[in-house]
């Protein structure tokens, strides 16, 4: 459509989500001549796009969207495509009153995969795929060409002192995680460093440094960078590493976007969702417990097992990190 020359993207949250977002943006960039991109999201994420050449303008915020209001309205958009769908996405289309599109979320079907385990009711499809039904009217098509994920000079790392292999071959293991239920839990962490052949650098936030620091107890040769690196700089350790194993995380839609192989574990939310790796490479795996009656028990997470017994990470098969070379 060639009357849209100016958009605002709307997705607030979280690291993975916005990632997902990246080919959208791409192709508005790309199949849309002369537009003018901009992007809103909380300030805490800011990170994740600061580095993109397809977004013109980033708008960021603290603690209420209603801190943009006057800023936003004054830069008279054509289209505002809303791909986060909440009150607060609702609140800003209210206030700049323009022509929207929407992502349908599928909260209703994600309601009745949780409670009652319906799970045929989603859809087989990425929400990447999902994401450019949201464009499709205007004209805008997925290029096939994965995730982006953009990073500064100043983000990349060398490793070659860390790494002493003279292949340089090691594994970024994600221990981190929004939700205890989504993250690997240390019995299953102490047997992935049992199982590896290749070298393995931590990540996570500084709220997993307990954690990191027990497994050094037992693998000391281990490098830990739990607390040590900012998300750019943990996504070029990731951009750099052979293999990436990881639970649902936001880091795992990073080593999508760097195309690495993914060892992804799930917990209590499903690939069926709609948000596993894009475009995954051959050698990726999906580990999951199939057939838990209580699995997914939610579509984000819970900082404990309801039920106590943890099984959908605790029973999982990790017996295919042995072969990782």
């Amino acid at each position: 459509m060639s009357d849209i020359k100016k958009i605002l993207i709307v997705r607030f949250s979280s690291i993975g989500d916005i990632v997902l977002t990246s080919p959208v943006i791409r192709c508005l960039s790309q199949q849309i001549p002369e537009i003018e991109i901009h992007y809103v999201c909380k300030q805490s994420f800011e990170t994740v796009l600061i580095n993109n050449p397809y977004v013109h303008k980033l708008y960021t915020f603290k603690e209420d969207i209603s801190e943009l209001f006057e800023e936003l309205s004054s830069e008279h958009y054509d289209l505002v495509l809303d791909l986060h769908k909440n009150l607060r996405s609702s609140r800003l289309k209210r206030q700049l009153k323009i022509k929207s599109f929407v992502f349908d979320k599928l909260n209703i079907k994600k309601f009745l995969v949780v409670n009652f385990k319906l799970s045929k009711l989603l859809p087989p499809k990425h929400i990447v795929d999902r994401y450019f039904e949201t464009v499709q009217t205007i004209g805008v098509k997925n290029d096939g060409k994965g995730l982006d994920y953009f990073l500064d000079e100043n983000d990349n790392l060398d490793l070659s002192k860390l790494i002493v292999r003279a292949d340089k071959k090691f594994i970024a293991l994600v221990i981190g995680g929004s939700y205890y239920t989504k993250k690997i839990p240390l019995n299953k962490l102490l047997a992935i460093c049992a199982l590896a052949k290749l070298p393995i650098i931590l990540l996570g936030g500084k709220e997993d440094q307990a954690i990191a620091e027990q497994i050094l107890k037992q693998f000391p040769d281990l490098i830990n960078g739990c607390g040590s690196f900012t998300i750019n700089q943990s996504a070029s350790i990731i951009s750099q590493s052979e293999w990436v194993i990881t639970s649902d995380t936001g880091m795992m839609h990073i080593a999508s976007a760097f195309n690495k192989k993914i060892i992804s574990i799930w917990g209590n939310t499903i690939p069926e969702f709609g948000m596993s790796p894009y475009l995954p490479k051959a050698k990726n795996r999906l580990l999951q417990v199939s057939g838990l009656e209580c699995r997914p028990c939610s579509k984000l997470g819970y900082h404990t097992c309801p039920l106590g017994h943890f099984k959908c990470m605790n029973d999982v098969d990790i017996s295919v990190v042995e072969a990782l070379d």
